[in-house]
């Protein structure tokens, strides 16, 4: 499995969804399409997964979950991350690219209203509950690897410095700080 054959399986989990904003019925529903798929594409989704995961792992993204979620841990970054990807190959590459451009999301923008935070831990999970579902069986140990970029350092700020985080994610801090 690559890459889109990954995204498909995320997009048609979210095209059956009654509410596609439901990271948690999106995992069901990914998680029941990725079970029907041959094992060894199973466990090849794996290693797609945390690449995404480590594509993702930059401090600009992390202070946009500090914003969105008011804190965030390293294990809520990951869960952060998970939700990320639950909304989609679109969504997820502007996030990444751009994460003050998710002030753009209706979801984003209920989250702050609402004061609910954005985190779908269940999305880790995916592959490893696929491949129960289809074969009964575990991962292979050795069924990924991952490797984290180095950090920007222009990002190592306080994430609590309202001003600053205004000023590097403007759309969001309006959204998100008093």
């Amino acid at each position: 499995m690559n890459r889109q054959q990954f995204w498909r399986v995320v997009e048609a989990a979210r095209d059956q969804a009654p509410d596609p904003d439901d990271a948690g019925d999106v995992v069901r529903r990914a998680t029941a399409q990725l079970a029907t798929r041959p094992a060894e594409e199973i466990v090849a989704a794996q290693q797609v997964l945390w690449d995404l995961m480590a594509d993702s792992y930059t401090v600009p993204l992390w202070a946009a979950a500090y914003l969105i979620n008011g804190g965030c841990s390293d294990d809520g970054f990951d869960y952060f991350r998970g939700w990320l990807i639950a909304q989609g190959r679109e969504v997820f590459e502007r996030a990444v690219a751009d994460p003050d451009a998710l002030a753009d999301l209706p979801v984003v923008r209920a989250s702050a209203a609402d004061g609910l935070g954005l985190e779908c831990e269940a999305v880790l999970g995916i592959v490893r509950d696929a491949r129960i579902r289809a074969t009964g069986r575990h991962l292979p140990a050795d069924a990924f690897t991952i490797r984290y970029p180095e950090p920007d350092t222009s990002w190592h700020f306080d994430f609590d410095d309202h001003a600053e985080m205004a000023r590097r994610l403007p759309r969001l801090a309006a959204l998100h700080l008093e």
